[in-house]
């Protein structure tokens, strides 16, 4: 049984995409709260917000392809006392109604929960107008926006239900199709702003999001039995409020620190874990994996994680690199600024 009573079995979860499990865990949220409504930019079935239609039809707006007036429209329901939730894909909810989230909802800090599907390279055989490598860089940058990006299907379901009861506009990115199941349980302890660790180590930390978190861990226990090396990995599951104190405990500890995620490396997890780094003063290894500087090529999902370097062969292969560089003997790092 999922947290809160959610009625939906970890088994389920297997046989269900991430979209489908916020589709689920949505109508049994607004089944318990009445002032949740649904908005749909016309991608109701694809972002799985159609199961709230279904259920609760007076509660749910299709406005069409018109993703601007369709946050105006949030703002407008959550200033009455409504609470909001807003599903597209991400790469429209991010950059063609940038300014209405940032205007209409960030800047009124509006208690909106946008929920954002197809994020990433997720629907990497799309085309670069379908990937959505920029939101987290953009919806970070917007004050009193909160990030999430969740890492399976069942983290997807606290972190919705932890949006509900957040107050505030809320951003979760999640992916198209069917994630690997990370967690086998739903009462890890999810906290908005807390990261998760998975695996245990001392001799290098990788800090993750999204799908790279699974394939972070699978690479942490493959290098723990063929190299010896104790490999930390964090799930760095709120890229904003990040929680520094999980990565100033890393560098203190490891020295290293790698990031993976499904997006730009500029602006997005890397770029967030390196402002902590450096206003904390401590030196440290340090490397950002994800997309580079460009736009993503077109292909299969498995196939772009694998060409970017951030499926389990990808981590591999980077960790494996940085542990293999020489660094000074003396340990005291505290000197290092």
């Amino acid at each position: 049984m999922a947290a809160d009573g959610l009625t939906y079995t970890i088994e389920d979860t297997a046989n269900m995409s991430t979209a489908e499990i916020y589709g689920k865990v949505l109508i049994e949220l607004a089944e318990k709260n009445n002032d949740i409504v649904g908005l749909s930019a016309d991608l109701a079935k694809s972002t799985k917000i159609g199961q709230l239609a279904a259920k609760h039809p007076d509660r749910f707006f299709n406005v069409g392809i018109a993703e601007q007036n369709m946050f105006g429209m949030a703002a407008g329901l959550a200033k009455s006392g409504l609470t909001p939730f807003v599903s597209t894909f991400a790469v429209f909810a991010s950059m063609r109604a940038a300014e209405q989230v940032r205007t209409d909802i960030a800047y009124q800090n509006l208690n909106v929960k946008i929920i954002a599907t197809h994020a990433g390279t997720s629907f990497g055989q799309a085309g670069t107008t379908h990937h959505c490598t920029e939101d987290l860089a953009i919806m970070r940058s917007f004050a009193n926006m909160t990030v999430i990006a969740p890492a399976d299907g069942i983290e997807t379901a606290n972190a919705v239900q932890a949006a509900y009861n957040y107050k505030g506009p809320v951003y979760i990115r999640i992916n198209r199709g069917f994630d690997k199941q990370l967690y086998e349980k739903s009462d890890y302890g999810f906290e908005i702003g807390k990261a998760v660790e998975l695996h245990p180590g001392t001799d290098i930390t990788v800090i993750a999001c999204g799908v790279a978190a699974y394939n972070a861990a699978d690479a942490a226990n493959i290098l723990e039995k063929e190299d010896g090396l104790s490999v930390r990995v964090i799930n760095m599951h709120t890229i904003k409020p990040i929680d520094k104190e999980a990565i100033i405990k890393a560098v203190q500890e490891t020295r290293r620190i790698v990031t993976f995620e499904d997006h730009n490396i500029m602006g997005g997890l890397g770029s967030a874990v390196a402002d902590v780094i450096v206003e904390s003063g401590k030196g440290c290894a340090f490397e950002k994996v994800g997309i580079p500087d460009e736009y993503a090529i077109i292909g299969l999902p498995e196939d772009l994680q694998n060409h970017y370097g951030f499926d389990t062969n990808g981590i591999l292969a980077k960790v494996r690199e940085i542990m293999g560089k020489d660094f000074e003997e003396d340990e005291d790092w505290e000197d290092e600024v």
